[in-house]
């Protein structure tokens, strides 16, 4: 006649909830993007994601040491050079902005672990992530001339400071090419965090107003998977493996945690989500006009990451949250 299990005993109070909770976030589970431009003393907020900002270097050296007092381990850096052109030169060169905070970063902020994002497409003037035939308009990127440039690019952010190299052109290949480069160079201990599983995804639409790379023309779904394929994240998480991968990324993150599921079960390899542009605006939109409570809804969605079985996590409300979990 009555129940013998009875769940609810163990959801009565806070501290028995706390007791028996299955996922929890930390903040050492937190990656916080910045972007970089060139000058000094500015900070321009970008329109499509409120609170959030592109920053000359001496503004990012302030974030970052704000980032890593509320207990943030992490940044990752992309640029947006003063110029752009079809051999991309803004990202692989020494003095690049991302090279430029990188070094800023660490000599202010050491203990800080610097992420510099391996990618083309803030750097061409085409908006495209590498080479394209001469003439072309539909976007196919012209995968390895590509590699080349990835190669060098990803020497040049390890040689500034970069503690972890993350690739995200989806070239064939890419983390191959990366990790023989860095080996070369002598930084056989410098970990790449490959995207392995980036979907030519809606949700990108705010990055490309803050990193200012949407393509002049075409589209990028040559290079970045469909969304309607998850079979095809296990092939791509299995080849970066191969090649030398030492963490994947899934990305985006909140219509994708099948594909973060998936992943952390085909590789002992650390799993990390992004929780792209147009998640955050999607929500700082809703809370602004009063329509949800933002704290409860941004812990749970990263919870949501967590239980999927990401183990690090890359948000715009890194900080937020950070500032939240220590209430």
């Amino acid at each position: 006649m009555f129940p013998i299990h009875r769940p609810r005993r163990l959801r009565q109070t806070t501290q028995l909830r706390r007791m028996v909770r299955e996922n929890v976030v930390t903040t050492s589970d937190l990656i916080y993007p910045l972007f970089a431009v060139p000058g000094e003393g500015i900070a321009q907020e970008v329109k499509s994601m409120p609170g959030v900002y592109q920053l000359s270097v001496d503004k990012i050296v302030a974030e970052a040491k704000e980032v890593y007092d509320l207990g943030i381990p992490s940044i990752i850096l992309f640029g947006i050079p003063d110029n752009k052109d079809v051999e991309a030169t803004g990202a692989w060169h020494d003095c690049g902005i991302v090279q430029k905070a990188a070094t800023a970063v660490k000599e202010a902020v050491p203990e800080l672990v610097i992420i510099a994002d391996t990618c083309l497409c803030e750097y061409t003037s085409h908006g495209h992530c590498g080479y394209l035939e001469v003439g072309d308009l539909s976007g196919r990127v012209l995968n390895d001339p590509t590699l080349e440039l990835l190669q060098k690019t990803a020497v040049s952010q390890a040689k500034a400071g970069a503690d972890i190299i993350a690739p995200s052109g989806m070239m064939d290949g890419f983390v191959q090419a990366i990790r023989t480069g860095l080996d070369e160079a002598g930084f056989q201990d410098t970990p790449i965090l490959s995207y392995a599983a980036k979907y030519a995804s809606a949700y990108y639409g705010p990055f490309r107003d803050a990193a200012e790379s949407a393509p002049q023309f075409g589209d990028r779904r040559t290079y970045q998977m469909d969304p309607a394929n998850s079979q095809e994240a296990i092939k791509e998480i299995e080849l970066d493996i191969a090649e030398g991968a030492d963490m994947l990324m899934i990305k985006p993150a909140l219509a994708y945690m099948d594909i973060i599921w998936r992943v952390k079960e085909a590789t002992n390899l650390p799993v990390a989500a992004y929780n792209v542009s147009g998640e955050y605006s999607m929500v700082k939109a809703a809370a602004l006009n009063g329509w949800i409570d933002e704290q409860k809804v941004v812990m749970e969605t990263l919870t949501g990451f967590k239980r999927s079985g990401a183990d690090l996590i890359l948000t715009y409300h890194a900080k937020d949250a950070a500032r939240w979990l220590q209430e």
